[in-house]
């Protein structure tokens, strides 16, 4: 099971309209023996998105909500990911207030911009949180946790927030699995109306209620191999062969070995290759 999360950049914490998908993640569920390997999808990929052209793939999720950014997913990846989950600014904070906070190890040279970030959190969600003293291995409530996983000023840049962002989940679902069943109900049902999902509440529930025998395995970044380049003024994050490229995405997600990508993916690489990547 791959269920595709999405996390929007709204001001306004939107959760359908006008918001680009600035975290992309693929979560993805080995139901016989019950891992899940969390790949990250670079927001400045250069992606064909239908009917709209080559563009980041972020700006799926703008031009045609939840259904447009996955059927970006699929035709560029050849995937099948039917199921999704939209959170914005207000739902992550929450979730992990609820769980308690979870516990991150900060970096000197995370602070400033985290506390930055912070800032910015506030204003967003109407709230008064204040940042973190210092660095080292601390609990961080959910705004401070959120402004981690917003950080890409530092060594490394987006690919390096990416990282965080799987670190932040991976938290997230460490504390969740210490918490009580009820406590995790709880949470569900007051976050299905602050979050956008296909998953019906029952799923989302049984989810819940198998959280325990899951383990986070494996967690990465794709494109697999990349470079950052401009072209026509804008930056981008361009797959170097993306043919090649899906077929390491199957073999880590699915243990596909030797996958050959469709006709779609080879047209959209030897578009990508003509213009020198």
């Amino acid at each position: 099971t791959t269920i595709a999360l999405f996390g929007v950049d709204s001001r306004e914490n939107a959760l359908d309209k006008n918001t680009r998908s600035d975290s992309i993640i693929l979560a993805t569920l080995n139901n016989a023996d019950k891992t899940i390997k969390l790949c990250s999808i670079y927001r400045d990929t250069f992606v064909s998105i239908p009917d709209s052209g080559y563009t980041k793939i972020n700006h799926a999720y703008a031009k045609g909500g939840y259904s447009l950014a996955l059927s970006t997913l699929n035709t560029n990846f050849d995937l099948n990911v039917t199921q999704y989950v939209t959170v914005n600014f207000y739902a992550v904070t929450r979730v992990i207030d609820l769980l308690g906070g979870i516990t991150l190890d900060i970096t000197s040279d995370e602070v400033k911009w985290l506390n930055g970030y912070v800032r910015e959190i506030n204003r967003v969600n109407k709230t008064s949180v204040e940042g973190i003293s210092g660095p080292g291995t601390q609990i961080v409530n959910g705004t401070q946790a959120l402004a981690y996983s917003r950080i890409r000023y530092t060594s490394g840049g987006d690919y390096k927030r990416t990282e965080r962002q799987r670190i932040v989940i991976d938290q997230i679902f460490a504390q969740a699995k210490k918490s009580s069943i009820p406590t995790l109900i709880q949470i569900v049902n007051e976050m299905l109306p602050n979050i956008s999902t296909n998953l019906s509440s029952t799923q989302i529930l049984s989810l819940a209620n198998d959280i325990i025998s899951y383990e986070i395995v494996d967690t990465t970044g794709f494109p697999f191999e990349k470079v950052s380049s401009k072209y026509n003024g804008v930056s981008y994050v361009f797959p170097v062969d993306l043919s090649s490229n899906v077929t390491q995405l199957h073999e880590y997600l699915y243990a596909e070995l030797d996958y050959v990508p469709s006709s779609n993916v080879i047209e959209y690489s030897q578009y990508i290759h003509s213009l020198g990547y």
